[in-house]
């Protein structure tokens, strides 16, 4: 199953979409049947209104129909200044003549209550598209479906602890998550990622041991250092004077033990940080979660699992 409404900027360059914006019968058209276009929104105005451009002409997405909330006061008015200079979607509510010029009249408000209505039929463990909005220390906020928002805890991005979802996730990337929970009484669903990121023994088998590659301190110890070598999968490394949380390292690894989902390493050196953080690496992208277990089969320590049901 794939969501029928999609993060907003990803269908704003498509084919479809700049055909239906491109002329007023193309608009009419996309009135007629309801559906869904993405525009850039030029400015807001001092009422509030986003004005959005759609080919030749500007379309007016009027304050009251920005988002989902505006009208009652529980979404804030930064919701609407946000936008400017950004892709939003709307349905065509009207075409109208102002002054000698058509306007289309638009509501972003019906498309976020359609996407809302679709993604509250979503699953317990369907993998689905977002896009990263903004980062807090609690977790990283996506965008869901036509600006409709959800947020994944900080502890459910990877495996490997991480201080801040900044040192996963930035701005405006585009991930996977999965559907963890769908509470349809508030209007929400509860979103994890780390399952997507491959169990232990998937993320092992991409290494060896002689091999010497990148990763982050993640926790630096008396004892020694651990070190992520992907966001599911980190080991230990001797002590080394100077490392500090959080530092870009070479390492190299002793060895690779499944049956106690261990790694041994040594750092090798510290490496410049990197200037944006690694793009994740999935191993899925698409389906329905069941069950999933981080620890290898016969492995003699207990590892994280999750299960998702309805």
């Amino acid at each position: 199953m794939t969501s029928r409404f999609l993060p907003e900027g990803r269908l704003l360059t498509t084919g479809t979409n700049q055909a239906a914006c491109a002329t007023p019968a193309a608009l009419a058209q996309a009135m007629e049947t309801g559906t869904v276009l993405e525009g850039v929104a030029l400015l807001c105005d001092e009422n509030h209104d986003l004005l959005v451009k759609l080919g030749s002409l500007t379309g007016r997405i009027p304050r009251e129909e920005t988002a989902l909330g505006i009208a009652d006061g529980s979404t804030r008015d930064i919701a609407i200044l946000s936008r400017v200079g950004k892709p939003v979607c709307f349905t065509v509510e009207a075409l109208e003549e102002r002054e000698g010029a058509l306007t289309p009249i638009l509501s972003r408000r019906r498309a976020q209550a359609l996407a809302l209505e679709d993604i509250l039929s979503w699953t317990s463990g369907q993998v689905i598209p977002a896009t990263v909005t903004h980062l807090e220390p609690f977790g990283a906020f996506v965008d869901i479906g036509c600006g409709v928002p959800s947020m994944i805890g900080v502890e459910r991005l990877s495996i490997s602890r991480i201080a801040h979802p900044r040192d996963r996730l930035r701005v405006g990337q585009e991930i996977y998550a999965a559907v963890l929970a769908v509470d349809r009484a508030a209007g929400r669903v509860v979103l994890t990622h780390r399952e997507l990121l491959g169990t232990w023994a998937e993320n092992a088998a991409l290494f060896r041991p002689g091999m010497t590659v990148p990763g982050y301190a993640r926790g630096v110890k008396d004892y020694g250092t651990f070190v992520e070598l992907t966001p599911n999968l980190s080991g230990l490394a001797e002590c080394k004077d100077g490392i500090r949380e959080g530092d870009r390292v070479s390492v190299y690894i002793k060895s690779i033990l499944p049956e106690r989902m261990k790694l041994k390493l040594l750092v090798i050196d510290t490496l410049p940080p990197a200037d944006v953080p690694e793009p994740p690496r999935y191993f899925v992208t698409e389906g329905v979660l069941d069950r999933w277990r981080y620890a290898p089969p016969g492995c003699q320590k207990p590892g994280g699992e999750t299960v998702f049901s309805s």
